[in-house]
């Protein structure tokens, strides 16, 4: 796998904290964010490769961000891979991940495997 630049977005820093953990298995730098409008920042400052976003998120959740991304952000900015993230039924927010702008899903407890599994299918 290259070396990747990877946004993680997630209002709670524990999440933040060992999602990072789990991607330092991985050659990657790792960029912070709390909330979808520092995701878009970033992502109009940095080369990102991936970003991992949760769902619920003050100021601009990640359904919001998915979509600003997918709708307002250029090539190749909006055809970047979005993993959402959630603790939740994932069908509470959309009966389909890719209906709404994501690329695939992972569910808390967040584990290497899960990560890993995801990585696999977007870049392999």
């Amino acid at each position: 796998m290259k070396y990747l630049k990877i946004i993680v977005a997630d209002d709670i820093l524990m999440n933040r904290i060992l999602i990072k953990e789990i991607l330092a298995e991985f050659d990657c730098n790792v960029f912070e964010a709390k909330n979808g409008k520092e995701v878009i920042e970033l992502m109009k400052k940095e080369e990102i490769d991936i970003v991992l976003l949760d769902i619920e998120m003050p100021v601009m959740n990640g359904l919001e961000t998915v979509s600003y991304i997918r709708q307002e952000m250029p090539y190749p900015q909006k055809h970047l891979p979005v993993i959402a993230l959630t603790a939740h039924d994932p069908t509470l927010y959309f009966a389909n991940y890719k209906d709404a702008g994501f690329n695939n899903l992972i569910t808390k407890p967040y584990t290497y495997n899960q990560v890993k599994s995801v990585f696999d299918s977007i870049f392999y």
